[in-house]
């Protein structure tokens, strides 16, 4: 990575070893005080609800993931940190570019975001585009589940993944606090390095990370190719124990500012993502990505008996990626725009309480050379929205809660000509998305939580305007300029049970969608390209499921953890499984905790896929078992040693959502090993 040419990123990234400097500076200092004390700080789930209420009121379901339990489940890529979670799976696209896929649905209906902010990047354009957000650095991410949460635009039609990095501090900073964490080893032999901090006066906090992330190319069981797909089509199989061209070697960092109040906070910061990975779908082919990001973000409470509270969030991002075939540049994305919002929320209106917002994004998209298969298109959105909530009095107010939200967006797409079209395409739709839920607290043990709602989306830029050689997926696309909206109505109910440490939850759900943009295999061969022709195309699909999990304390310092989740996905038009679609998987762990030693066993096993579409092939089943054990080391510092044993039995684990899962199996057994320290 040269950055004598860019010196501007050189003066951000020289930020990194002074970072981590001052990190391990003040730790000693910090924590003289109090020896042995952890900072964890506890979740918050802001994304699930505007009004800020805890997981246990919310009436959507919603995961979230933070401290120390984030510290320990962190893996490479966001995808791949959040697999495993009910209802959530990942592309897995190799071992560096993995997108969450929620509730069978992925690329533009799950919506990725960035404290509240979509990151902007081209990751839903292409499975082989890692997403520009490294887990490293990340403080807490939530997970939304299911369409109700259409608040932050019509691609949350299968749900929300919230990464929050704290790069604007919201609340007041008295002195230094931080964290820092190493890592090394795994099936893909990582060397990982990040760091944390946050100082301030009371009044102004200052915020600054760095992280280095490197990896070789991973170790596998058997061969990269399945022989399932080396007997359909022959494939050979070769390269026993290596997936070729897979390592990775990515750095970032960023800094922020905020002025802090008694009732609130203005801020700016600055981010850099780099990375430089192997697309493992092509042996000479790398990804060289590159992403700035500015963000500013306020946030003022208790302002009055009208608008109690406002909340403005902008960031605007420049992202490039580069396909290097052989070093060389073959094509270039880039992905260039603004996106913000501004939140308002009322005073109570008797019971009602809620807020009122308005949400714009400005992008234009570019790709130039030989994969260009989408031309140059400029987006644009503009949406109103509300969330509303009231006990009802028909009830017992204090038992029955209801929410409502509702959006109406409006958006254009303007496609400039290009080489495979001689005029301009435009188009324009209104979209109007609205959901209806209720939760219902039976007694101080049981709730029941259920969501009613119609979802409307655009269709992307690629899903109009594909028109070329997609070699990531290895595939002809062509998409449709003439798409309506996309259209669904859902349905998901929850039962949660908890008491003192004990807890659990069922939730069902079914979504039916109208109209279901996707990408289907014609069967035919494009001639130029000798590949498989798949088209963008319009037809009425159904989503239907099962998820839960618990956790019960079994003695003092044992727990049992089980969890479970399953998808149908179904094409009405012609009764056909829908592609990719994660199989039946059902987990269950052991975590034992007292004073300074932690351990745990995971066990996860899915089983096999053979419902698939057609021309896909099935995928077996397996069972991963994990383990970890931590050990909080006697010092002044507040130091945990901690490692991580992955797929204990060796088994040859495929994912069947990933396009590249009979090219690309996850790694083989391996252990890592890793120091993370809090201040």
């Amino acid at each position: 990575m040269n950055y004598a040419q860019n010196p501007q990123m050189l003066k951000a990234f020289a930020l990194k070893p002074m970072l981590i400097i001052l990190a391990t500076s003040f730790a000693n200092h910090a924590l003289a005080q109090e020896p042995n004390t952890a900072i964890d700080l506890p979740s918050v789930a802001v994304t699930g609800n505007p009004l800020g209420v805890g997981s246990d009121e919310l009436v959507v379901p919603v995961s979230v993931l933070s401290g120390r339990e984030l510290s320990l489940k962190r893996e490479s890529t966001l995808g791949d940190t959040l697999n495993g979670i009910p209802g959530v799976s990942a592309t897995h696209f190799g071992p560096n570019s993995s997108r969450p896929i929620i509730r069978g649905l992925d690329a533009e209906r799950v919506r990725i975001m960035q404290n509240g902010i979509g990151v902007l990047d081209a990751s839903s354009l292409s499975f082989d585009h890692a997403v520009t957000i490294d887990p490293l650095v990340i403080e807490q991410i939530d997970v939304v589940r299911g369409p109700a949460a259409l608040l932050y635009g019509g691609s949350a039609v299968g749900g929300v993944v919230n990464a929050i990095d704290h790069r604007i501090p919201t609340e007041k900073v008295e002195g230094v606090i931080g964290r820092a964490e190493a890592r090394i080893g795994g099936a893909d032999s990582q060397n990982n390095l990040a760091g944390v901090i946050d100082v301030g006066n009371g009044r102004i906090a200052i915020h600054g990370d760095a992280y280095t992330r490197k990896s070789s190319d991973l170790d596998i069981k058997g061969y990269a190719v399945s022989s399932r797909k080396s007997r359909t089509d022959g494939t050979l199989r070769e390269n026993k124990g290596k997936l070729i061209n897979s390592s990775a070697d990515a750095e970032g960092g960023a800094i922020g500012a905020s002025l802090t109040f008694d009732n609130g906070y203005l801020g700016t910061s600055y981010s850099g993502f780099r990375s430089n990975y192997g697309t493992v779908a092509e042996p000479t082919v790398r990804a060289d990505m590159k992403s700035d990001r500015w963000d500013i973000a306020s946030e003022f409470d208790e302002l009055g008996s009208i608008v109690n509270r406002v909340k403005v969030r902008m960031a605007y991002t420049d992202y490039q990626h580069q396909e290097l075939e052989n070093g060389e540049v073959g094509t270039t994305f880039k992905n260039r725009g603004v996106e913000g919002s501004l939140e308002a929320g009322h005073a109570k209106i008797g019971d009602l309480e809620g807020i009122l917002g308005f949400q714009f994004q400005n992008t234009s998209f570019e790709a130039l050379g030989d994969e260009a298969f989408v031309g140059p298109v400029n987006t644009q959105s503009k949406a109103l929205y509300v969330y509303e909530e009231m006990p009802l009095n028909l009830f017992d107010p204090q038992k029955f809660k209801l929410s409502f939200g509702g959006r109406a967006e409006h958006t254009t797409l303007d496609a400039s000509p290009w080489a495979k079209s001689s005029t301009a395409q435009n188009s324009s739709f209104n979209a109007y998305s609205y959901a209806l839920g209720g939760l219902y607290t039976l007694n101080p043990n049981w709730s029941f939580a259920t969501n009613l709602s119609h979802n409307e989306r655009a269709p992307s830029y690629f899903e109009l305007y594909a028109d070329g050689a997609h070699l990531a997926t290895g595939q002809y696309e062509v998409g449709n300029p003439n798409f309506n909206k996309e259209r669904s109505n859902g349905l998901d109910a929850q039962i949660r049970w908890k008491d003192g440490r004990n807890s659990f939850s069922v939730g069902a759900y079914y979504t039916r969608f109208g109209s279901f943009l996707g990408l289907l295999d014609t069967g035919d061969v494009d001639l130029d390209s000798d590949l498989p022709i798949a088209q963008f195309t319009a037809f009425a699909a159904t989503f239907k499921g099962l998820e839960a999990e618990g956790k019960f304390n079994l003695v003092d310092n044992l727990y049992l953890t089980l969890r479970g989740d399953y998808v149908h996905a179904t094409n009405r038009d012609n009764r056909e499984a829908l592609p990719r679609i994660t199989p039946l998987r059902l987990g269950a762990g052991l975590h034992y905790q007292k004073n300074s030693l932690g351990a745990r066993i995971d066990v996860l096993h899915a089983f096999n896929q053979s419902r698939t579409a057609p021309n896909e092939l099935a995928t077996n089943g397996y069972t991963d078992v994990s383990a970890l054990v931590t050990y909080k080391l006697p010092t002044k510092v507040n130091l945990e040693l901690f490692a991580k044993a992955n797929n204990l039995l060796n088994q040859e684990i495929r994912e069947h959502a990933s396009f590249l899962k009979d090219i690309s199996p996850a790694g083989e057994r391996s252990v890592l090993v890793g120091l993370r320290a809090d201040f």
